[in-house]
């Protein structure tokens, strides 16, 4: 049943609220932000697991977050996943770190070209344990009903299209998804309504959609789009992120009664 999923999003080392498709490391400039909290990230961490909201993702958005990242994992130890900058290379390190799960996008599209054999060596690093993996297929439209995955802060579009084919191919590798709808990240205009309901069709594993989500409404209309498949990450619009459309109190209540 759809569940609100809570995420720290760290930017330059500061839990921050960010404009999706902004989010260009060519251009600082241009990034529009929401929301830059006076709080470390340990104490969303804390505020979360006072919640006893699971499922949580901490996104390491370009460099110089790993320190952020460690604490808020520590705050609430083998709780939270993880992700910016997974490789085969760190995964295991990350786990070790008090990571539930570890998400990866980027490293799976070298060049923008999705790489089977990349998927398959962070899997054989995790054990085997599609448990402990996450797969971040966060995307922006091309059409009215056509996504394709977005990597490197959701600037570069692969070769990959969002499609049940795609989802079912990656099924067997992790425990779940996460899918970011880049262009409504931070707007707070509302959900990608025909996302929500492809992906409530698509996916057998459990899904996480976030972008646009502004208040209990959404909630609900996630719940009756997904037919209860996908759980939705409210960030901009929550008032621990200075948002005004739905408190954190709201949100734990919502889940305690689904």
């Amino acid at each position: 049943m759809t569940r609100f999923r809570p995420c720290i999003d760290l930017h330059a080392g500061q839990v921050k609220q960010i404009v999706g498709g902004t989010l260009d490391s060519a251009n600082e400039a241009a990034l529009k932000t929401n929301f830059v909290s006076p709080h470390p990230p340990a104490y969303f961490a804390k505020l979360y697991g006072e919640g006893n909201l699971h499922g949580g993702h901490v996104i390491m958005l370009g460099p110089d977050n790993e320190d952020a990242a460690r604490e808020a994992l520590m705050a609430w130890h083998g709780k939270l996943q993880v992700g910016g900058g997974i490789t085969d290379k760190n995964a295991q390190e990350w786990i070790k770190a008090g990571a539930e799960k570890v998400i990866i996008t980027s490293f799976l599209f070298p060049d923008g070209k999705f790489s089977q054999e990349r998927l398959k060596a962070v899997f054989a690093v995790l054990g085997g344990d599609k448990n402990k993996l996450v797969i971040d297929l966060s995307c922006r439209r091309r059409g009215d009903d056509t996504w394709f995955v977005a990597m490197n802060k959701w600037q570069t579009i692969t070769d990959k299209e969002v499609n049940q084919g795609f989802i079912k191919e990656l099924e067997p590798y992790c425990s779940e998804f996460l899918i970011h709808a880049a262009d409504n990240e931070g707007l707070q205009q509302g959900i990608d309504e025909k996302l929500v309901q492809r992906l409530g069709e698509w996916c057998r594993n459990p899904v996480t959609y976030a972008g646009g989500g502004r208040n209990r409404k959404d909630l609900e209309k996630v719940k009756e789009l997904s037919g209860g498949k996908v759980d939705l990450t409210i960030g901009s619009a929550l008032d621990c992120f200075g948002g005004s459309g739905i408190t954190l109190d709201e949100c734990v209540k919502w889940n305690n009664e689904q």
